[in-house]
């Protein structure tokens, strides 16, 4: 289209140059046209520019005509050969099929004429055959216009490898990086490209990725899977990552309230593996239970309360009250004022508290817990068969 456009611009020009020097001193010119009794007076011009606008909307007609013709014959034609489909059609059906690796060859040869995505695909192609050396090779030989891609896939190379350091060391330094503008156009899917690897950092090296200069990249989800791994490998960390850990946390303590309540949930969990944290461990767990009740956090906070070595049980119970006003006919309520009755020799109301809720988990555990008069193995064989059912808590009560 664009071209018979610039074909008729200069068809056009030509003739108004020819016309000018042949009006020189003429005039321009008498057209009379007498048709079934309709007559038409005008000049030369006039008629000549008309013609050339009937000819260019007749043009711009017929190939649109033209084109709807083809594309529906391309709709009802059956294919018999795969080789009669257009390379780029070839190209949509292997990626469908996601049979890139079965048909490298086919795709080399398509990309080979690309100056910019030939070492790109090249490399990408030995990526999924985990040729990781050769993928890199095949990266160093990029041009710099396609920087951004093969840092992607340069990325992903070493975290398939396991290299923690390097892939940390490209995401960062893409994650400062301005974008191309070549690519500003695809910003959106670079961005959520960027995202995901991000996560799978943070997900495969939970700890590395607390050394990151970059932190705050991840999604709601991709922070609740970093949390879990997080939790899951607690004990294998070490006194400078638990650190940085604690301080991440106090940065992100602000914000805290625009986080998701499973991701401040997981983040109460953490917490409450960090014994230096206890003041923010109360803080979050008070947060989350004005916001909505739940059983788990509840549970945490009365835990960490009643473990302090001086417990001030009529402030604890004072704040029972209130959240019993609040979320009223909770069971674990009557289950935390059972500790406290008897921390505090009221031994009659607590055993009066033993015959609510008789199929709740948390009073049967009560009930069988006060007929072992205080028998600590007893205890412990109970507290690990209630365990099983409760992530990332135990019983210290």
């Amino acid at each position: 289209m664009k071209q018979i456009l610039l074909a008729y611009a200069l068809v056009s020009l030509i003739m108004i140059a020819i016309m000018s020097v042949m009006s020189y001193g003429a005039g321009a010119g008498y057209v009379y046209l007498l048709w079934h009794g309709i007559q038409i007076q005008t000049n030369v011009w006039i008629v000549l520019f008309l013609m050339i606008i009937i000819s260019l909307f007749l043009q711009i007609a017929w190939l649109i005509l033209k084109r709807a013709i083809h594309q529906e014959k391309r709709q009802l034609e059956q294919v018999l050969n795969f080789s009669h489909l257009h390379p780029y059609e070839q190209l949509g059906v292997i990626w469908i099929l996601e049979g890139e690796e079965e048909q490298q060859e086919f795709v080399q040869q398509v990309f080979d004429q690309s100056g910019l995505l030939k070492q790109i695909v090249y490399a990408r192609l030995k990526y999924k055959q985990n040729q990781y050396t050769e993928a890199l090779m095949e990266l160093e030989r990029s041009p710099a216009s396609a920087f951004e891609l093969a840092e992607i896939q340069r990325i992903e190379i070493y975290l398939a490898q396991n290299d923690a350091q390097q892939a940390l060391t490209h995401l960062e330094f893409l994650n400062g990086h301005a974008l191309s503008p070549w690519l500003d156009q695809v910003n959106l899917a670079y961005t959520q490209r960027m995202s995901e690897l991000w996560g799978m950092y943070a997900v495969q090296f939970p700890w590395q990725y607390l050394h990151s200069t970059q932190f705050g990249q991840l999604n709601t989800a991709m922070k609740n899977d970093w949390l879990v791994q997080i939790l899951g490998q607690f004990e294998q960390a070490n006194l400078d990552e638990v650190e940085l850990l604690q301080q991440r946390y106090l940065e992100l303590k602000e914000h805290i309230a625009t986080l998701s309540f499973d991701t401040k949930k997981l983040w109460l969990k953490v917490l409450s593996r960090l014994s230096e944290m206890g003041q923010q461990h109360q803080d979050l767990a008070l947060q989350i239970l004005e916001e909505q009740f739940d059983q788990d956090v509840f549970y945490m906070w009365f835990q960490q309360q009643l473990l302090k070595q001086v417990p001030e049980y009529d402030v604890l119970e004072q704040k029972i009250n209130q959240f019993e006003e609040k979320y009223p006919s909770m069971p674990v309520f009557s289950f935390a004022k059972w500790h406290i009755y008897t921390a505090t020799g009221r031994m009659d109301q607590a055993n009066a508290l033993l015959s609510l809720y008789p199929k709740n988990s948390l009073m049967n555990y009560l009930r069988i817990k006060a007929t072992f008069n205080g028998n600590e193995e007893l205890i412990q064989q109970l507290n690990s068969v209630f365990e099983k059912d409760t992530n990332f808590i135990k019983f210290k009560i």
